[in-house]
């Protein structure tokens, strides 16, 4: 399973939107509507599943679903 397909779940769930309306170039802020609160919970969980740690200066870069499964990745 790639890091997208782990995270597109956890997307949905945190942030309430459909499976289908998630992909690499979606803006958690434009495209989600997600606000600060949603997007710490959204990297709180993130930060579980993936067994890694996001500083908030690196989570505040964090814009797209993409940008999210780059640094995965890269951890």
């Amino acid at each position: 399973m790639t890091t997208f397909e782990k995270l597109k779940p956890i997307i949905a769930d945190k942030l309430g939107v459909k499976m289908d309306q998630i992909n690499l170039e979606a803006s958690f802020k434009d495209n989600f509507k997600a606000d600060s609160l949603d997007m710490v919970n959204l990297t709180m969980e993130i930060e579980d599943e993936f067994a890694i740690e996001i500083s908030d200066k690196v989570a505040a870069t964090l814009q797209t679903v993409g940008d999210v499964v780059n640094y995965i990745d890269k951890k």
